[in-house]
């Protein structure tokens, strides 16, 4: 079993009118085989804990500290957060014209592993892979992202989030911009990783509608930069019918 541990963690951004504080003290555990949901209202620092675990270098760590399985991942690059396991699903993926996804993925591939997969399994992976989460094969020869449609685009992330096996996923509102069908599918693949890879998921989302399909062991509630409470799937199910209301209060705001 691996194990992220975030502690006191404080995290800001330079803006125009200065260093703002996001983060301000957040505590989280998160084992494999594990599902926690992010929730909050937006500008509470949902996205800015996952680009932080992921190494954006838009965002400072002022103190605290990210540990996997011991390792200090504040000391990583990008590239060696990536090899220990660590996968970024991203709000809004990026274009990057002139690399096909097929290059990309086996790229990836070989940067984490080491060495590059055989071209014969690889290939079959791959289509295995966009069947099931119905890409047209024609996909694979496309730049990737490269007018791809929003959902196109975070199927792709779930693509590669079931090839490269990461130990933990990081999905930062892959349900944004989805419909019914396209939830499906892509909850559909996250739930197939964890199944087959035993990874640990840190799902960050506005809305419940996903968590009908990808069920939390633990729900997390973001306000102002802090967890304002946590409990289990019904925690989701309160959030559903109250709102956020409850939490905005000077308990809560700095």
């Amino acid at each position: 079993m691996s194990v992220i541990e975030i502690r006191d963690l404080h995290v800001s951004v330079e803006t125009d009118q200065g260093t703002k504080p996001i983060l301000k003290g957040v505590n989280l555990t998160i084992n494999t085989g594990e599902t926690h949901a992010i929730m909050g209202p937006n500008g509470s620092g949902k996205s800015t804990l996952a680009y932080t675990i992921a190494g954006h270098p838009k965002y400072t760590v002022d103190s605290g500290s990210i540990t996997l399985d011991g390792e200090d991942v504040l000391s990583m690059t990008v590239d060696e957060r990536a090899r220990a396991g660590l996968f970024l699903a991203m709000q809004y993926p990026v274009e990057i014209p002139g690399v096909t996804v097929t290059n990309f993925l086996r790229t990836a591939k070989t940067a984490i592993d080491g060495e590059a997969p055989g071209i014969r399994g690889w290939m079959k992976d791959v289509k295995g892979a966009m069947d099931n989460l119905r890409m047209d094969s024609s996909f694979a020869a496309r730049n990737v992202n490269e007018g791809f449609s929003g959902g196109e685009k975070k199927r792709n992330e779930i693509l590669q989030l079931e090839l490269l096996k990461p130990r933990f996923a990081v999905l930062d509102e892959t349900d944004s911009g989805l419909d019914v069908d396209a939830l499906r599918v892509v909850s559909e693949g996250v739930n197939r990783a964890k199944e087959n890879t035993g990874l640990g998921v840190l799902l960050i989302t506005h809305y419940t509608r996903i968590l009908r399909y990808i069920k939390p062991d633990f729900v997390h509630v973001f306000v102002n930069g802090r967890v304002a409470e946590e409990g289990g799937s019904e925690l989701a199910d309160r959030l559903e019918d109250e709102g956020y209301d409850r939490f905005l209060t000077e308990t809560y705001v700095s």
